[in-house]
């Protein structure tokens, strides 16, 4: 069992949930940009577009070199990337996220090894996602499925409809 709060790569989610993490690896690949949200030196959130790669079994985040989310990763890795949800809301396939703490990257060979393929703009900083949880909601009607995985415990899915006592109007 991993230790609360402690991440792990991608590939321990494809590895223990494929159906859920094949889910998740779509919805990001189905379009280039996405949401990232960090954390700024106050405390409050910061909102940010990126691009995000699922490469060998791990989650990459490449950022420009000095941008605000770069330096608020480096002060506190803590993060969540929200998939771009894509034109009108149907949100084919659900709307999904991942969560965790990302780690920078300075190996220069494994950066090179990196540009190499994805060729950034360079300069540029490289992190590597280690998860401590992944989301997906979407619509089965007439339930709102909310599927949540972390490591060290199973998939659990939770089914509402907008007659249960746990849905509040909002």
């Amino acid at each position: 069992m991993t230790e609360k709060g402690k991440g792990v790569a991608w590939a321990v989610a494809e590895e223990t949930v494929p159906e859920f993490a094949a889910w998740v690896v779509r919805r990001f690949v189905a379009y280039r940009h996405h949401v990232l949200a960090t954390l700024r030196a106050d405390g409050a959130p910061r909102l940010s577009g990126l691009e995000a790669d699922f490469r060998h079994g791990e989650l990459w985040l490449g950022l420009m070199v000095g941008s605000r989310k770069a330096l608020d990763l480096r002060r506190d890795p803590r993060f969540s990337l929200h998939a771009n949800p894509g034109p009108g809301t149907d949100l084919a396939g659900g709307d999904v996220r991942v969560s965790g703490r990302a780690v920078e990257v300075t190996d220069p060979e494994e950066v090179a090894r990196y540009a190499a393929v994805v060729r950034p703009p360079e300069p540029f900083h490289l992190f590597r996602a280690e998860l401590t949880e992944a989301v997906r909601t979407y619509v089965d009607a007439p339930h709102l499925v909310y599927e949540s995985w972390a490591p060290g415990r199973p998939l659990r899915t939770v089914r509402r409809t907008s007659d249960d006592a746990t849905l509040h109007p909002g």
